[in-house]
């Protein structure tokens, strides 16, 4: 009778679709291990299983007035860690039990309901309760329930109202695992069960454009977007802008599939990727920091005859003005009184279903082209990323479990979106989120954008490492009060700028890891809900957080690409909805960076340890052969910056060809406070195996770091700087006088 009433209830309140049922046995033991995202788990568990299940439950919740006769009739086994022992032991004594009766027994394997969404590390007691019993284990996956009705917002649980009802879950019974599987294969399994259930939420993923509109409609009086010059936009004069600039598209672009955007972020910026999109044409965001080649090629490869640009910026990056340039100013003052007007009337008042009619391209899909993005080249010839709708919306979901966003949140938008992260992050979250997104075109302006994050109330911040560091010299303490998260990714973090940032404005600094052909978020570290709940935090020293939700990673061998155990460095490679659609026009290059079923090789060399946690080593490409060794650029650089004592970076590491040993480190150096030959002497006592340590003829002193638009070290050009200073007469730095 109650598993009855739990099944009307669940399905009630919940639209329930359950896959992989046939996984579960019909007759004998087995044991489910379930992720654990919400405090009605188990009721959505057994409503969905023919068979009766005994759950693990928390003790404290087991003997709550309420509920404890409903756990009891359903034969919950109460537990908790802070149990004496003997009574943990009685727990787990008395499920082992079960299994060996025949019953099916379920432990949520986290000890702790996720405060991000993402799997936590599993606790002891999925150890414990296998001791001695050997039944076949099922791994269990729970989507949509995040984010529910008792939902957890910012480490703390509520009870919010349901957005709608019957809400929408998905129940993922994956095959069953051999009794002796390891901790680190069922986490695994549960993880690739996350990314298989994010790639199948058709029902519930909107294109963009169409969450944008949706998103403007519900918000139309609420700040949308800001930037430096002034400019503001609520949501629904936001919307007004798109609309007028789609029109524009639709008049004088023809059939042109993909339109350019040579701007830097700003709201223009932002409306035309909008507007392009709301056309049915594919926005395509060009890097105005690159070279002319680059730059044409980019062209040339999309087809695209109209770009989008202003004056100001090609006389600033000194770009040639080409045909089907079309300057943004002139174009938006070409948009009549009128034309506003009765922009502004039809979207305010025409029915939802009656605009979205007029304004959606049918021909658009989840899986249609979004934008092609190029890589930034730091190590090679720019490539053309396709990614589609449901990419960027799969990303932008397990962006906001992971950080938390909220409508009150006011978010910095410095990377280009030429940036991956800047597409994804700075244009396309706050605006399907909802909330308000200050744009500013220069991220080295440390004044400029402290007095930005002022105005606002910035209280996510999402940037490099460059970046934050001309933050930390440049900004006053009171810039950045009201931040509440502030993230880095690109490139990776040295602990001193972490110190640096707390000291200074007193916020932690987290680190995050993606890559463009994965739309691009993989990883971010997440904070747990209090000091007490360090344990379920997401922050690991050294690395760069769990994997978001939706996102699937394993570490394999770099040649036979074999999945290797936790704490074994190898290739990185990720699964999930956010992998790219492949290479614009380079379907060779497409097959040699995806291998079968879907995962993208990174091309980072990476450990992931036992909870799931994220160690980017180095770059396969940052690798020297010298004398028949492996030596990674990243811990040379490191291990210098360590015995110069250096709070910012100031020296890269490369290689050139040598006849002796195949190659040779070089460093390419800015001042240095010390002379070389102490610095070695320095580096030799410090430890470093003596092949990896340079030689004194091999530094060079250059005016300054080479950067791409996004902040990266532009390796590419450090590469060829290395090769010419290395060519010429040798020659060793010594320190400004």
């Amino acid at each position: 009778m109650i598993r009855l009433c739990l099944w009307l209830l669940a399905h009630t309140f919940y639209r329930l679709q359950v896959r992989g049922r046939e996984n579960l046995p019909q007759r004998g033991p087995a044991l489910l291990v379930c992720s654990h995202v919400s405090f009605i788990d188990a009721f959505l568990i057994a409503a969905c299983s023919p068979r009766p299940i005994r759950f693990l439950m928390y003790r404290p919740f087991y003997e709550a007035r309420g509920i404890h006769w409903l756990a009891k009739l359903m034969g919950a086994i109460p537990v908790a860690a802070e149990d004496p022992p003997r009574k943990i032991v009685e727990s787990l004594r008395q499920a082992r039990k079960y299994l060996r009766e025949g019953e099916l027994v379920c432990i949520f394997a986290e000890g702790a309901v996720t405060r991000a969404g993402n799997l936590l590390p599993f606790q002891r007691g999925f150890k414990h309760v296998r001791q001695g019993v050997r039944v076949p284990i099922i791994p269990v996956h729970l989507d949509r329930v995040w984010g529910n009705i008792f939902r957890c917002e910012r480490g703390r649980f509520s009870f919010k109202w349901p957005r709608r009802i019957p809400y929408p879950a998905t129940v993922s019974i994956g095959r069953p695992l051999a009794p002796d599987a390891g901790i680190s294969e069922v986490h695994q399994t549960l993880m690739t069960l996350s990314a298989e259930a994010f790639a199948r939420r058709d029902a519930a993923q909107r294109p963009l454009h169409q969450l944008f509109l949706d998103t403007a409609r519900r918000n139309w009086r609420r700040l949308a977007m800001a930037d430096s010059s002034g400019r503001e936009l609520n949501f629904g004069r936001a919307l007004v802008g798109t609309i007028l600039f789609r029109r524009w598209v639709l008049q004088h672009c023809g059939e042109e599939k993909m339109v350019g955007i040579l701007l830097p972020p700003s709201v223009p910026s932002a409306l035309l990727n909008f507007g392009i999109s709301l056309a049915g044409r594919v926005p395509v965001n060009l890097n105005y920091t690159t070279s002319a080649e680059a730059l044409g090629a980019a062209i040339e490869r999309c087809e695209i005859k109209t770009i989008f640009t202003s004056e100001k910026l090609l006389e600033r990056f000194a770009i040639a003005q080409r045909p089907g340039m079309a300057m943004v100013e002139e174009v938006a003052g070409s948009f009549s009184a009128s034309d506003k007007l009765l922009c502004t009337l039809a979207a305010r008042l025409l029915p939802r279903f009656v605009l979205e009619r007029w304004l959606l391209p049918r021909e658009v899909k989840l899986d249609s082209l979004a934008t092609v993005i190029f890589s930034s080249g730091s190590t090679g010839i720019p490539k053309g990323v396709m990614l589609s709708h449901r990419n960027i919306v799969s990303n932008i979901e397990g962006v906001q479990q992971a950080i938390n966003v909220d409508r009150n949140d006011c978010l910095l938008g410095i990377l280009p979106f030429f940036h991956s992260f800047g597409l994804t992050v700075a244009l396309w979250l706050p605006v399907v989120s909802g909330f308000c997104a200050a744009f500013h075109t220069n991220p080295l302006e440390g004044r400029k954008v402290g007095e930005l994050c002022r105005r606002y109330r910035v209280t996510v911040l999402v940037g490099t490492p460059t970046f934050v560091w001309e933050y930390v010299r440049r900004c006053a303490p009171e810039d950045f009060a009201s931040l509440r998260v502030a993230i880095v990714g690109a490139e990776k973090m040295k602990p001193e700028l972490a110190r640096a940032f707390r000291e200074k404005f007193g916020r932690d600094l987290f680190q995050g890891y993606g890559c463009t052909e994965l739309s691009p978020v993989v990883s971010v570290e997440t904070l747990g809900s209090s000091a007490e709940d360090a344990k379920r935090a997401g922050v690991k020293p050294g690395t760069v957080g769990r994997p978001i939700p939706g996102v699937a990673v394993k570490v394999a061998n770099a040649e036979s690409f074999e999945e290797l155990p936790p704490d074994r460095d190898g290739m990185l490679l990720v699964a999930g909805p956010s992998v790219m659609l492949g290479y614009l026009d380079d379907p060779e290059k497409t097959r040699e960076a995806i291998r079968e079923g879907g995962w993208y090789i990174t091309g980072d060399i990476a450990r992931l340890d036992q909870d799931g946690f994220i160690t980017i080593t180095d770059r396969l490409t940052r690798f020297s052969k010298i004398a028949g060794e492996m030596v990674p650029h990243l811990q040379v650089e490191e291990a210098l910056h360590k015995v110069l004592g250096s709070l910012e970076p100031k020296l890269v590491v490369t290689s050139v060809a040598d006849e002796q040993k195949g190659e040779r480190l070089v460093v390419l150096h800015t001042e240095l406070e010390v002379s070389v030959d102490e610095l070695l002497k320095r580096l030799r006592d410090s430890g470093l195996p003596k092949l990896w340590v340079p030689r004194r003829e091999n530094f060079f002193r250059i005016p300054a770091l080479p950067l791409l638009g996004s902040g990266k070290l532009d390796l590419k050009q450090v590469k060829e700087a290395a090769k010419q200073l290395a060519a010429g007469p040798a020659t060793s730095s010594e320190p400004a006088a």
